[in-house]
């Protein structure tokens, strides 16, 4: 099917992609465009107006000096996978980063596209999540922070305003934190069933800090903290793990998981208990992360 037609526009800077907007509600933006390119083939999508802000440079590139690592929200999956900054200080997202898709999509894909659509079964909410990322929005009035638990609300919905833009993404860096993200990809898109991400601080084989989230099983990426809990201070060993991953859906209402023909709720449930062990295990590779526990 073709799209309706639209006018098109490429702004070079953040403010003149703003003016388009507020001229045009209608408008949709096009980075990647691996979200919005289908949903206009298939008509669930018709802008007046594609905003393309593949030009400006102030969303590009990664600036990992100090306390803190910056994304913009055009840099690609591969970027972000290859980066040795991210690699070092942000290991989780840069994980989640090299599952999303095959080659072809992580080359053109954009992370600020990935976050703003908020697929329910996209693989970087949880791992933004886990990471302990801030969102920072830009619209008319400025520029605002949103922690990431703050971020996102449901099936494709954020806290990003129409009138604003996603800009960059920010991370604390943690170059003594090991990370991971267990992937169940559906057969059919390669999207995540379940996808799980950790993020480990660990000293001497006692977790200092954690962070565990998941992609796939609600309707929004989604902080799993009765897992983060049973974790916290203890001694990072076969039992601590599995006592851990018996908590995944703890706090998760199963009448509110995702139940599709890929997977019911009750089966998803079940997969998230095994990703969310295997990604402690994975994310457990420090010398002294963990203390006699088996392989995955």
């Amino acid at each position: 099917m073709y799209p309706d037609e639209f006018d098109y526009e490429r702004p070079q800077t953040v403010e003149a992609a703003l003016d388009l907007q507020v001229d045009h509600p209608e408008a949709e933006i096009l980075a990647g465009g691996h979200s919005l390119l289908p949903t206009m083939k298939s008509g669930l999508a018709s802008p007046d107006m594609l905003i393309d802000i593949s030009d400006i440079d102030s969303l590009q590139g990664i600036d990992a000096d100090g306390d803190t690592v910056s994304v913009g929200a055009l840099t690609t999956y591969a970027t972000i996978a290859d980066s040795a900054s991210m690699q070092e200080r942000a290991t989780v997202f840069a994980e989640a980063a090299h599952a999303v898709g095959d080659v072809q999509v992580r080359n053109r894909g954009t992370v600020g596209g990935n976050l703003a659509h908020a697929d329910p079964a996209s693989d970087l909410p949880a791992a933004a999540l886990a990471a302990d990322a801030t969102m920072v929005v830009q619209g008319p009035d400025g520029e605002r922070r949103v922690d990431a638990d703050d971020f996102f609300f449901g099936m494709y919905a954020t806290d990003v305003a129409e009138d604003e833009l996603l800009t960059r993404v920010e991370f604390p860096a943690r170059p003594e934190a090991t990370g991971a993200y267990a992937k169940k990809p559906s057969p059919s898109s390669g999207y995540a069933m379940v996808g799980v991400a950790v993020a480990l601080t660990v000293d001497s084989g006692r977790v200092e800090d954690v962070g565990v989230a998941a992609n796939g099983i609600m309707d929004h990426g989604v902080r799993l903290d009765p897992v983060e809990e049973a974790l916290a201070g203890t001694t990072l060993d076969d039992d601590a793990i599995e006592a851990a991953a018996a908590k995944a859906d703890a706090d998760l209402d199963e009448m509110m998981m995702m139940d599709d023909l890929q997977a019911s709720a009750e089966f998803r449930a079940q997969l998230l208990e095994r990703y969310v062990e295997r990604a402690i295990r994975e994310a457990a590779t420090g010398p002294d992360a963990i203390a006699g526990a088996g392989s995955p």
